[in-house]
């Protein structure tokens, strides 16, 4: 029996980008859905980097992603989604534009402990008009807030997706890629009523 997806009909992979500021769980949560060892650029950070590296709130970690970090999950024979995890420092924001061309859209990973480092990448999407969702890494020992209370703090446009999430769980991780992809597919839906 032939297969459904021929050798004629191209594969579909759609782009995703991961973004949130420093230690926010991006490398985490593109590892825990990928189905393919994940592709990882992390260096350790480095006694140069600490003047321009806030840890704070995150003083355990001891590695930084400098490029991005990359994985994949296959929805279906044809259809893949490519997961492009971004650099959270400042320093790296040079590579985004190039991580964003051709982007479905973006998950931007929040922790409400330093809710005010991902405001720049919430920036950079609504710029930009690529759909994202907020995602709430609900790290332990942190107080968990109402995702009313997130969007309203991070002035979000209405009709943006704010979720719930455990970086470390792909189930969870599965759920904020399935809103996002839903979210994406509304919004391009409106565009071509518009």
């Amino acid at each position: 029996m032939a297969s459904k997806h021929s050798e004629d009909t191209p594969a579909l992979a759609l782009k995703i980008l991961v973004a949130g500021g420093f230690g926010v769980g991006k490398t985490t949560l593109v590892g825990s859905v990928s189905e393919i060892r994940p592709l990882r650029t992390e260096e350790n950070l480095t006694e140069a980097g600490r003047d321009v590296d806030d840890t704070g709130g995150v003083e355990q970690k001891t590695t930084t992603t400098v490029a991005m970090d990359f994985g994949r999950i296959t929805i279906r024979e044809g259809l893949s989604l490519y997961l492009f995890g971004t650099p959270g420092q400042d320093r790296f924001w040079f590579l985004w534009d190039e991580l964003a061309h051709g982007a479905l859209g973006a998950v931007v990973l929040a922790d409400t402990r330093r809710l005010a480092d991902c405001f720049p990448s919430v920036d950079y999407f609504e710029r930009r008009a690529i759909p994202f969702v907020v995602a709430v890494n609900c790290f332990q020992g942190s107080r968990r807030h109402a995702v009313e209370k997130v969007s309203l703090a991070l002035d979000l446009d209405t009709g943006t997706p704010v979720l719930l999430c455990d970086a470390r769980d792909r189930e969870s991780g599965k759920k904020v890629l399935v809103a996002l992809v839903e979210h994406a597919s509304r919004r391009h839906a409106a565009r071509l009523l518009a």
